[in-house]
């Protein structure tokens, strides 16, 4: 954490040219988690083309955006975000409340339960004016 596009995109393609890519080619051939946490946005096509690979060949990509729901206060908490979710991947905690709060949901206020007017109706109201 993080990684480079560059390191992502040798991993994808199995250059095997260094320590760390090596590695991560031995995960995905035994089959072990690989977790790469991007740290560029935002991505281009190439990058999604990787990460797809990258996915469809074992790997796990986590983009390093934190959630935003329970309104943190501190940069650590925001961190806390990534990390609980990378620690929940590779299954080394099951449950991340106790270091973010779980998402409860939105509440949707009075206002916004109401039917939106269809297509239909809305058509009908113009003919009217007319």
């Amino acid at each position: 954490v993080p990684c480079s596009m560059g390191t992502i995109g040798r991993i994808a393609g199995g250059t095997s040219d260094n320590l760390l890519i090596r590695a991560a080619d031995v995960c995905l051939k035994e089959r072990r988690p690989l977790i790469v946490v991007p740290r560029e946005t935002p991505y281009n096509l190439i990058h999604l083309d990787n990460m797809t690979r990258l996915t469809r060949q074992g790997g796990i990509v986590v983009p390093a955006s934190p959630h935003f729901y329970d309104h943190p206060k501190t940069i650590e908490e925001l961190v806390d975000t990534v990390v609980a979710k990378i620690l929940m991947h590779l299954g080394a905690m099951r449950d991340a409340a106790d270091i973010v709060k779980p998402w409860k949901g939105i509440s949707i206020p009075k206002a916004a339960k109401q039917k939106t007017p269809s297509v239909k109706h809305l058509a009908k109201v113009r003919a009217k004016k007319k």
